[in-house]
């Protein structure tokens, strides 16, 4: 016989730690509101600057825009000449960007889910990593744990439950591959 969910505020977060103190994820919380989240601050350079403040590691040329949402970002890694636009990065677990990676509008990068088999609805987190060249889609989706390899596309909309292939183009919800990217 199945069991009823109990929604609890207090779930079992497992081994969880957000890897910060309280006063530092309080810090990050109202610079994230009044800088990132605001859109008053439309400069680049001093939103990559306060990533790396927190302990984000972040390349050369990359470009942050305004309205970013970036949950931790001590657990956040970022390569060369990358794109982050008004995006999602969810990231209860590691997120790693390599270089020339584009995380389109409205984006998410989600690392952590609740575990519906368990009656507290558990906590269950699982890194993100996008290898060089990786293109995430407007309103695009990258569920936890999954492994964009070099070059992979998700489109506009799609949702990434699998990892995706290298040079490889997804689609839809749950995505998959529809042609492989070539480039000139």
């Amino acid at each position: 016989m199945n069991k009823p969910t109990q929604l609890h505020k207090n779930f079992d977060k497992k081994d969880f730690n957000p890897g910060a103190s309280g006063f530092k994820i309080t810090c990050w919380y109202l610079t994230s509101l009044l800088f990132f989240r605001s859109g008053l601050m439309p400069i680049s350079s001093v939103l990559v600057f306060l990533l790396r403040l927190f302990g984000a590691k972040i390349g050369k040329d990359v470009r942050i825009k305004p309205y970013i949402y970036v949950h931790y970002p001590w657990k956040l890694s970022v390569g060369d000449h990358c794109w982050l636009a008004e995006c999602r990065i969810e990231n209860l677990d590691q997120v790693s960007i390599g270089k020339n990676v584009c995380v389109s509008q409205q984006a998410m990068l989600l690392t952590g889910n609740h575990d519906y088999k368990k009656a507290g609805f558990d906590l269950i987190t699982k890194p993100i990593t996008l290898e060089d060249g990786v293109w995430i889609g407007a309103k695009a989706i990258v569920c936890p744990g999954i492994k964009a390899h070099s070059h992979a596309v998700l489109t506009v909309g799609s949702i990434a439950t699998k990892d995706l292939a290298a040079y490889s183009i997804y689609q839809g919800n749950p995505a998959v591959k529809v042609k492989d990217r070539l480039i000139d």
